[in-house]
Formats: C-alpha cells, structure tokens, sequence
C-alpha cells in the first residue's frame, strides 16, 4: 500500500507523530509520499500536493479538522480515501486519537475499515454583468457562507431552489452547509445535526431579522441560488473556513452536488453518533444527584 501524507506543519506533535507513522508503515510494508512542507528529513520521499494521485491508496491527514477539508479537496477529485488524524482541539472529522494511529494504520492494511461517502458542493459565483466564463467556482466538503466582511449591516438575500423562490431574508448572512458541515458553523448558527448518510443541504441563516426565517433541508440534488439584493459593500464568500471571493450586491451563488463525494475511511467503533457523543457530548443525560432540602 502506498499512503500520501498531508499535515499541520506548524504543530507542535506533528514531527513526532510523523516518527510513528513512518515506523509502523516500515513494519506493515506501506510506502509513504509526503506533501513538501513536511519532507524535512533525508529519505523522504516527496511529491507536490497536486501530483499524489500515482499510485496512492490513501490520504492521510495530521492535524485538525481543517488540515483534513484541505487534504479532502485534493483526495475526493481523484477518488482516493481520507483518514484523519487529530491534532486539534475538537476534530469531529479527524476521528482517530493520536494515541491510536498505529492501530488505525493496521485496521487499514488488514482491510478492517469501511467507506463512507459524503456529499461536497460545487459552489459557482455568477459575477453581475460579466462573463459567466471567468466566474470563480469552489470545491467546499462543509460549507459556503455569504456575509459580511465589514461592519454588522444585515443583508438582502433571495433564495430560490430550482429558480422555485423560497424567500427573501434580512439577515446577517446565510450558510449552506452540506450534512458533514451540519455540525459546523452551521450548528452554532442554530442549524440541525444532519445524518452524514442523508445527503443533504441545509441552509441556515445568520441572525434573520425576522422570526418566519428558520433554517431549511433541501435534498441533495437541489440547486440552491442566492442572490444578493443589498448589502453595500464588503460582501464575502467563504467556503469551508479556508477560501473565498469578495461578492458585490447584484451577484448571484449557485450551490450544486459536486459530482465529486468525500470518502472517509471509517473504523471498528467510530460512528457518526459515537463521535457525537464523545465529542460534542451529544445526549448526555447522566444523573446527577438531587440537591440537599
């Protein structure tokens, strides 16, 4: 087996977590390809992140859950799998301990792992009053956000799903969140928690200026516009925390299915709702002993 390594070069457990890595590949016979930023030592192979397609199997991501949504948009184009690592604080999609890497990377080899394949958006910006040709387009595994960059002003936005109008919201943005991104910004913005197998979009808006505006699940193959009615200027598009556009009012987002999924490589007892309960501590009920009279 043949993994590509992508990770959070400035981390502090980084190098030493790598040192692991690299010992337990040697013993379960697996070639390692490492992006540049981490082939700091003599005997590294090394590729450029945009050429580790050949002959890969795997990507594996150490870092956080934003290390893994970078090495996702390189993977899920090419079909290659992503398993995550976390180094963070929270890493809901980074699911593996680093006190577990080694045992990860033997369920793999032994081929004790499943494949779950979530849906990614393809987000298209239709630039007013130019050509449809030299619009930016975005690849986003979580989410694409629209608001403000400046000042709180609320905006304009209409939303219409297949040209049908859903309606118009004043609000301080809007987020439009795949069910992977559904636990995202999108639940702080008072989103639902979506089941990954869904396959969902959700649109949630930011602080509406209205009690009739409340967030939204489409079906996956919708394809969900938002126009931008108001909003004078310092207007930005996001996607996944990471990249994005100014947006000016007249503009128009499309959200699309990309016709690229996200495969996770998923392990012997670390499901959706496993994952829930020990990190966001989803259902905790336990009980707590009465107060004294």
């Amino acid at each position: 087996m043949r993994f590509a390594i992508i990770g959070h070069p400035d981390h502090p457990d980084l190098e030493p977590l790598i040192d692991r890595v690299e010992r337990r590949a040697a013993e379960l016979d697996i070639a390692l390809v490492f992006e540049p930023t981490l082939a700091t030592r003599a005997g590294r192979e090394s590729a450029p992140i945009d050429e580790i397609e050949a002959g890969v199997d795997l990507v594996l991501s150490l870092g956080g859950d934003g290390t893994l949504l970078r090495a996702a948009r390189v993977a899920a184009p090419l079909g290659i799998p992503v398993l995550g690592c976390n180094l963070g604080r929270l890493g809901f999609l980074t699911m593996v301990p680093m006190d577990e890497i080694e045992a990860a990377m033997a369920s793999v080899a032994k081929g004790e792992y499943t494949l779950e394949e979530r849906l990614a958006l393809r987000i298209e910006v239709r630039v007013s009053g130019s050509d449809s040709s030299a619009d930016p387009s975005f690849y986003a595994v979580n989410d694409a956000v629209i608001h403000k960059s400046g000042f709180a002003r609320l905006i304009g936005l209409r939303v219409l799903a297949d040209d049908d109008e859903v309606g118009h919201y004043s609000a301080d943005g809007i987020i439009l969140a795949t069910a992977t991104g559904s636990t995202a910004y999108s639940l702080s913005a008072g989103g639902p928690i979506v089941s990954p197998t869904m396959g969902g979009i959700v649109a949630t808006p930011i602080s509406p200026h209205t009690l009739a505006v409340r967030p939204v699940v489409f079906s996956g193959d919708t394809r969900i516009s938002v126009e931008l009615l108001s909003g004078d200027h310092d207007l930005q598009l996001t996607v996944d925390g990471q990249r994005g556009c100014p947006l000016s009012v007249g503009d128009r987002v499309d959200v699309v299915r990309s016709r690229h999924p996200v495969r996770l490589v998923r392990l012997p007892d670390y499901s959706f709702f496993t994952v829930l309960r020990r990190k966001l501590r989803w259902g905790d009920v336990r009980e707590h002993p009465a107060p004294p009279c």
